[in-house]
């Protein structure tokens, strides 16, 4: 027997890959901050690794990658070490512009980790978390695996 056919109301037509937005860079940034994050939260988001709440630490490592580049441009002008006239002679010392870019490498390397920003740390967060301990057992007892 034919009859109208149904209205389907839970169905969601599929939207394939599109865009998702793209958070603007805070204003308290610097310029070169907003740079790194104009160049790489598009591919956080885009890795559903830029939520609301994370943008503030996103924003934190954005600055990092700014100062390392900013201090890593310093050093290629201005050299990695300076000498001093001691009393003991001559010293090499290194410039205050290579101690803070190891800090901003540091820093960086933290608050990477956080995002996947490193090929180990992509692998760890693209894993899906911690699994449960025995379910691979279970699966070859049962013979599911």
């Amino acid at each position: 027997m034919k009859g109208a056919k149904p209205k389907v109301t839970n169905v969601i037509p599929m939207k394939g890959n599109a865009p998702k937005p793209v958070p603007p860079a805070p204003d308290l940034m610097s310029e070169g901050g907003k740079k790194v994050w104009d160049r790489l939260a598009p591919e956080m988001v885009q890795r559903d690794r830029l939520e609301p709440h994370y943008e503030d630490m996103f924003a934190a490592y954005c600055e990092a990658v700014a100062d390392f580049i900013e201090l890593t441009s310093n050093i290629a002008v201005t050299g990695r070490t300076y000498t001093v006239e001691t009393r003991n002679g001559l010293q090499q010392k290194k410039t205050s512009d290579w101690q803070s870019r190891q800090d901003a490498l540091g820093n960086m390397t933290r608050l990477g980790a956080m995002f996947g920003m490193t090929p180990v740390d992509d692998a760890r967060l693209s894993a899906g978390g911690q699994m449960d301990l025995f379910a691979e057992i279970e699966r070859k007892l049962r013979g599911t695996d």
